[in-house]
């Protein structure tokens, strides 16, 4: 776990590394563009090539005019920020382009290459959501503390998190842009997300359209199996009409054999399941 406090990045780059990088010409030096290696931490992995065409002819009239981030690699150099300049600098047949050197750790690394492209937007969905995975998963954050460095809400990154749970169909779908991430988080509800997902690209249906089939989808099967049971015990129907009015969400018993069964809480929305969720943590008593 972390031991100290660590600055934010909602403010971007300059807030990790000193407000130096805000003014970034002061240390900067030209490098040999073959000196330079893609970052291994960089979260995107798709490249629009029409856009890197553009900033490829930008690039050839005026040069690059924001210096890339590196750190020292061997005798050459990690890029930490700026990939994108440096695949088109290539593009515009440029020998050498500026760089800013900074000593990085590896969740530095991995945390301005996220919030670089975060806040220009320029991360796909799963590409943004795999990010905060393995910044959790490697450098021990919780989705609280990862918030508050990326400068997102709790609920932004736990949503975006929960895209990587989608089947694999349906996130190809995502990443190849023919579904939206407000497409994505309705298909999460959804009873056959890639019987959806498909119904939506080849509909061109809106994301408040998939939203309410999601809804519908769920209703549904919910129907279909209260058709199918026997006839409820009215203790239990009480029961969960009981935990229904406390929790604001539908609830359902299931009574098996000898006392043991299920209960089910039925949320609609990913809010609603977020407010669930801090509902029912318990902080542990300090000693």
């Amino acid at each position: 776990m972390m031991s100290e406090p660590r600055r934010g990045l909602g403010r971007g780059l300059s807030a990790l590394l000193g407000e130096e990088a805000a003014a970034p010409q002061a240390g900067v030096k030209s490098v040999p563009i073959e000196r330079l290696h893609p970052g291994r931490f960089q979260p995107r992995v798709h490249f629009d090539e029409d856009a890197l065409e553009a900033l490829a002819q930008s690039i050839a009239t005026q040069g690059v005019l924001q210096p890339l981030l590196v750190r020292p690699l061997g005798d050459d150099y990690e890029i930490l920020a700026g990939e994108r300049r440096w695949r088109a600098a290539q593009k515009a047949r440029l020998h050498e382009v500026p760089v800013l050197v900074r000593e990085v750790g590896d969740r530095d690394a991995l945390e301005l290459a996220l919030v670089e492209n975060v806040q220009r937007e320029d991360l796909g969905a799963l590409e943004e959501a795999a990010g905060y995975q393995r910044l959790i998963a490697e450098f021990d954050y919780t989705q609280d503390a990862l918030a508050q460095r990326v400068g997102k809400s709790r609920s932004h990154v736990a949503n975006m998190i929960r895209l990587l749970g989608l089947p694999l169909e349906v996130r190809a779908l995502v990443e190849g842009r023919k579904l939206s991430a407000g497409h994505a988080r309705a298909l999460l509800t959804a009873k056959d997300p890639v019987a959806l997902a498909r119904e939506a690209v080849r509909h061109g249906m809106s994301v408040r359209q998939v939203e309410r089939a999601a809804q519908r989808s769920v209703h549904e099967k919910d129907v279909a199996a209260g058709a199918a049971k026997a006839p409820r015990d009215p203790n239990v129907a009480a029961l969960e009409k009981e935990l229904a009015m406390i929790l604001g969400m539908r609830v359902t018993v299931a009574v098996g054999a000898e006392g043991r069964g299920t209960l089910a809480i039925h949320y609609r929305t990913l809010d609603q399941l977020d407010d669930l969720v801090a509902r029912l943590k318990i902080t542990p008593q300090k000693s």
